[in-house]
């Protein structure tokens, strides 16, 4: 593993989960025939999951992601409502709990927006069977939530400039076009209904600034959910929640989920607040600490070196020389934050 530009030997491990954008099945089945504990990890996390599916009428994932012939993110989108959210759900649980068995086990965790739900059953505030539950629902919920979200290449003030332009900042909530999410000094999540949505991308392209649709057929981090997170924090009440074993830093609370945190709002705060990375990474790695992604893909981790220049950030799944076998990272004191 390559050392940091730092020239420090990291303290801890953060395991970074990310949301909903940046999830494919190409790189996890990849991972899944090169990776013995990968393989392993997906069994067990899926034996779990799969029997929550079948409780609600889906289809099993795991024995589909480790078959000869694993469905395609298409067909997984095309899938019942919630299909898409328990794959992406046990996939990063499944890298995370590899990561572990490979001795690569985090101090603190970090999620953004939805890899909330993962990080909690992570840090054992949820069972994965609770997890797979919260999962589940949330995709019914967001099935509900008609819009989208747009990748846009340019910051936050840039991004807000943008929307203030397009004439799309003002007037009912429902209407407008917020951020979202804010990924890094280059890269912003607009979230809104398509038409407004369309408008801005137009202005965007015309100025030269990148701006790619998500394929994510919902709306999310927006003003106009209140009654869906609602409703959802309410079903996440009902599940038993213990206090995280250890620090899970929300980039939508900004803050450290802790023995006091209210979990079911804090969930559906996911719906209506925005999501913002940089400064919660920044106080999630106050000094030299191992970025590992628990996810499929490599965005975050891409935010996190532009975040954290010189930081040792890598993504297990998007790296071809990521290492599953590496020793695990000195710390002063396992589980409590350095």
């Amino acid at each position: 593993m390559p050392a940091s530009s730092r020239d420090t030997v990291p303290r801890a491990t953060l395991h970074l989960f990310p949301g909903q954008g940046d999830f494919a099945l190409t790189p996890l089945v990849k991972g899944l025939r090169a990776h013995p504990p990968l393989r392993d990890a997906v069994t067990g996390v899926f034996e779990d999951v799969d029997r929550i599916a079948v409780e609600h009428g889906l289809a099993p994932l795991g024995p589909r992601l480790v078959s000869d012939a694993p469905p395609s993110g298409r067909e997984l989108a095309e899938g019942p409502p919630g299909t898409a959210q328990l794959a992406l759900f046990g996939a990063s649980l499944s890298v995370h709990r590899a990561l572990c068995a490979a001795g690569q086990a985090p101090e603190r965790l970090l999620a953004v927006s939805f890899g909330e739900i993962p990080a909690l059953v992570a840090a054992g505030c949820f069972t994965v069977a609770d997890g797979a539950r919260i999962a589940l629902r949330l995709g019914q919920l967001l099935h509900r939530c008609p819009g989208g979200l747009t990748l846009l290449g340019a910051g936050e003030e840039a991004a807000h400039a943008l929307l203030r332009t397009a004439g799309v900042a003002l007037g009912p909530a429902r209407a407008r076009v917020v951020v979202g999410c804010v990924n890094d000094s280059r890269e912003t999540v607009l979230a809104g209904p398509l038409p407004a949505l369309e408008r801005v991308e137009r202005l965007a392209r015309a100025r030269a600034l990148p701006a790619t649709r998500l394929r994510l057929p919902f709306l999310s981090h927006h003003p106009s959910l209140g009654r869906t997170a609602t409703a959802f924090a309410a079903f996440v009440g009902t599940l038993p929640a213990r206090p995280p074993r250890l620090p899970v830093h929300s980039a939508v609370a900004q803050g450290v989920h802790g023995p006091g945190t209210d979990l079911p709002a804090a969930l559906a705060h996911c719906l209506t607040r925005p999501a913002r990375l940089p400064g919660t990474l920044r106080r999630a790695a106050p000094g030299p600490v191992l970025l590992l992604e628990a996810g499929t893909g490599g965005a975050l981790t891409r935010n996190a070196r532009r975040i954290l220049p010189g930081a040792l950030a890598r993504a297990p799944l998007a790296d071809p020389d990521f290492r599953w076998s590496a020793p695990p990272v000195p710390v002063s004191h396992p589980g409590v934050v350095g």
